[in-house]
């Protein structure tokens, strides 16, 4: 069953185990697994996840549990998701096709706008 997430910054790989109704080590393994779930350690190594990693875990468990994906599937779902989504940040080191075409756009909307601005100094 899960629990409501607290309102924290960081939490313990237990806690997180707690929340999600599942094993530590399920937690470690799923981030072997799941390049979307990389908690930050502390300088002692111990994972601080955050709120963020939290959601993360639960649409896992979701996948693996409640809609039967495999570890494959659930890793192709949540890649998709995250193209779909745009992600939170720009993601080129896994498509370079998708860098050289936003490359491309990018200097091209930069070229039309040094040619406006040229054809307003003139």
């Amino acid at each position: 069953m899960n629990q409501p997430i607290p309102d924290k910054l960081f939490f313990k790989i237990g806690e997180v185990a707690e929340i999600a109704g599942v094993e530590q080590h399920v937690l470690r393994y799923w981030e072997d697994e799941f390049d979307v779930l990389k908690p930050n350690k502390n300088k002692s190594g111990q994972r601080l996840f955050q709120k963020k990693d939290i959601d993360q875990v639960l649409e896992i468990k979701q996948l693996l549990y409640t809609d039967k994906f495999t570890i494959a599937g659930a890793k192709k779902k949540l890649k998709q998701k995250r193209s779909n989504d745009g992600g939170s940040q720009m993601n080129f080191g896994f498509d370079r096709e998708a860098l050289a075409d936003w490359k491309k756009k990018a200097t091209q909307d930069l070229q039309s706008i040094l040619n406006i601005l040229d054809q307003d100094s003139k």
